[in-house]
């Protein structure tokens, strides 16, 4: 079983015995997200649905979002994330909504550097975090952010009572 898989029993525990529900849209981590979800048995109980919004217009034609949804938002911020993360709970009627942006690498782009991931967490205790692993190495980054947004998830899950 891998880390991945162990976070997401943590998750889907918490998730289950709350009746909540989570909607993924994930860009550089391509499903692995939800697949770590997903790999947990039971999981038809608190997983809505999600997906990997890497191109404009897969975000236009999967989670409708538009340019106006974003505008003036930084790349690559937390505030983007967030707009990800709340249209998609929105969208599927879920409790969550885990949404992350991310550069895997090998190389940067315009508005940010390779190893470099913003999670947003959309739900009864809203939370989002940046993420620089250091690295260009483009599998490597994928999993770590993985591990990153259900690691935040979980902390969400965890104090939605305690706040």
């Amino acid at each position: 079983m891998t880390r991945l898989t162990q976070m997401a029993e943590q998750v889907a525990h918490l998730l289950r015995q709350r009746g909540d529900t989570v909607v993924v849209a994930e860009t550089s981590t391509g499903g692995l997200l939800s697949s770590a979800l997903l790999a947990v048995p039971g999981a038809s109980a608190y997983y809505k649905g999600g997906s990997v919004l890497y191109t404009y217009e897969s975000r236009k034609l999967l989670l409708g979002m538009t340019r106006a949804d974003v505008e003036g938002l930084t790349p690559m911020s937390e505030a983007m994330v967030m707009a990800f993360a709340n249209k998609a709970r929105a969208q599927f009627d879920a409790t969550w909504a885990i949404a992350e942006l991310g550069i895997a690498g090998p190389s940067g782009v315009v508005y940010g550097e390779a190893g470099t991931s913003v999670i947003g967490i959309a739900g009864p205790h809203p939370v989002s975090a940046l993420l620089a692993t250091g690295s260009a190495e483009r599998e490597g980054n994928m999993w770590q952010f993985a591990e990153h947004g259900l690691d935040l998830f979980c902390r969400a899950l965890s104090e939605v009572d305690a706040v």
